[in-house]
C-alpha cells in the first residue's frame, strides 16, 4: 500500500503540473460571452491507465437495476444538449491552501489541501463546500471544475477540498473529522475569503456525496471535531449529497446477484474506509448500520437537504439515497429527492464514458443546485426561489 500511495502521488503530481492552465475570467470587468465551464479532462485520462496497471481496482457496475420507487422524488429528464456556460463573471481561484495536517498511521503526516473560488462582486459571500467523490480510494479535489466554477458564478464562495481515503490509511471517521476541519478553517479566515460564516453548504458526489451526508447529519456532535481551530463551529445550514452512500450494509440492493457477491468481497475499499470485520475481512455490517449511517445521526433540527440520483446508477444503488431522504423526512428534517431519468453514477469519463456526465451539468440540474443554494444560504436581499421547481 505504501508503494502504491508513493506511485499514485507521483503520477498525480506529474499531471497535474502539466496540466494547461484553466481559461481565464479575470481578463475584462465587464460583459463577457460565454463559453464552455473549464474542465481538467487530462485528469480523467489518466484514471484508465491506473486502472488498467492495477494501482487503482476497477469499479464493479452492475448489469442489472431494479425498478426503484420514485413515488417520493421528483423524476426530472434533463437534456444532455443544454449544457452550462461560465466566463460572465470575475473569478479569482487561489490553489493548495494547507488547511489541516494530518498524522498517518506509516508515522509520517500529511498537509490537507482545499482550492477555492471567489466570485469578485462586493459583500461578503455564503460559502460551499465542495467535496469530490474518488470510491474513498482517492480524493483529487481537482474535480468538478466545470460545476464548481458555474456555482461559483452564482455568487458563492466554493472551496473544493481533499479528505484522507484508504490510501492514506484513513477511515470515514477521518474524512468527516477532514470535511469539518476545513468549514472550521474557511470560518476562521472568512474575512480572507469574503465568506459570511453564518452561510455555509457541504455539496457531495459519490463518496463526497456520502461524507457530505454526515457531515450535515453531525452537526454539533463533537467526536468529528478534532485538530485545529476548535474555536469555530463546523455546522453546516445545506447538504446536496448526489448519489452518496448511506446504509453501505445495502449498498448493491438494487443490482444483480454478481455485482451483490462482488462488493462483498475481501478487502474491498468501500468496507475498509467504513470497517472491516476483523476475522473475514468483510464489511463490518455492524458498523455500517450504525456509526458509519447518517441515519443513526437524524433528527429534526438536521439541515434541509437536496438529493439526486440517476436511475440507471451501476455503482451505488439508488436506493441508497432513498432510504436517506425518506429518513430525513420521517425525522421532520426538510429533504427534496430528485431523479435523473436515464442518468448513470456521475461523470464516468475516467472509465472512458465521455457522455455519462452530460446529464449532470445541465443547465436543467445545475440550476435546480443553485435555486437551492439560492432558498437556504442566499446573500442578504437576494430573493429566495423554490429549488422545487425543475
Amino acid at each position: 500500500m505504501k508503494h502504491t500511495s508513493a506511485l499514485i502521488s507521483i503520477v498525480l503530481s506529474l499531471l497535474l503540473t502539466s496540466l494547461v492552465a484553466a481559461p481565464s475570467f479575470a481578463a475584462q470587468a465587464d460583459e463577457k460571452p460565454s463559453v464552455p465551464c473549464p474542465t481538467l479532462t487530462p485528469l480523467h485520462g489518466l484514471l484508465p491507465i491506473l486502472i488498467w496497471l492495477g494501482i487503482l481496482p476497477r469499479p464493479v457496475m452492475a448489469s442489472t437495476i431494479a425498478p426503484s420507487d420514485s413515488s417520493t422524488s421528483i423524476v426530472i429528464r434533463p437534456d444532455p444538449n443544454d449544457q452550462i456556460t461560465c466566463g460572465k463573471t470575475v473569478i479569482t481561484a487561489i490553489d493548495d491552501i494547507a488547511f489541516a495536517r494530518r498524522s498517518l498511521p506509516t508515522g509520517k503526516s500529511m498537509d490537507l489541501l482545499l482550492d477555492v473560488q471567489m466570485p469578485q462582486s462586493p459583500g461578503k459571500k455564503p460559502l460551499v463546500v465542495y467535496v469530490t467523490g474518488g470510491g474513498f480510494i482517492r480524493a483529487p479535489k481537482e474535480a468538478a471544475l466545470n460545476l464548481r466554477t458555474y456555482v461559483a458564478e452564482a455568487g458563492f464562495v466554493v472551496a473544493s477540498v481533499q479528505y484522507r481515503t484508504i490510501t492514506d490509511g484513513a477511515n470515514y471517521r477521518d474524512g468527516v473529522a477532514d470535511v469539518k476541519s476545513a468549514i472550521r478553517y474557511l470560518r476562521a479566515n472568512a474575512d480572507r475569503y469574503g465568506i459570511d460564516p453564518s452561510k455555509v453548504a457541504v455539496w457531495g458526489e459519490s463518496a463526497g456525496g456520502y461524507i457530505a451526508a454526515m457531515v450535515g447529519v453531525t452537526n454539533g456532535v463533537k467526536i468529528f471535531d478534532i485538530g485545529n481551530n476548535l474555536d469555530q463551529r463546523s455546522d453546516v445550514q445545506a447538504v446536496i449529497d448526489k448519489f452518496g452512500a448511506s446504509d453501505t450494509s445495502k449498498l448493491s440492493a438494487d443490482f444483480d446477484s454478481r455485482t451483490r457477491d462482488a462488493n462483498n468481497a475481501k478487502d474491498n475499499p468501500i468496507a475498509q474506509y467504513i470497517g472491516l470485520d476483523p476475522i473475514s475481512h468483510l464489511l463490518d455490517t455492524r458498523v455500517a448500520m450504525t456509526a458509519a449511517n447518517p441515519l443513526t445521526y437524524l433528527k429534526a433540527g438536521a439541515p434541509p437537504f437536496l438529493i439526486f440520483h440517476g436511475s440507471q446508477d451501476r455503482l451505488v444503488s439508488p436506493n441508497q439515497t432513498l432510504i436517506l431522504h425518506k429518513a430525513l423526512v420521517a425525522a421532520g428534517a426538510n429533504s427534496t429527492r430528485y431523479v435523473l431519468e436515464g442518468a448513470g453514477h456521475g461523470d464516468l469519463s475516467f472509465l472512458g464514458d465521455t457522455k455519462a456526465g452530460l446529464p449532470w451539468s445541465t443547465n436543467q440540474t445545475m440550476r435546480i443546485i443553485v435555486d437551492f443554494l439560492d432558498h437556504w444560504i442566499s446573500v442578504v436581499g437576494t430573493p429566495a426561489r423554490d429549488h422545487r421547481t425543475p
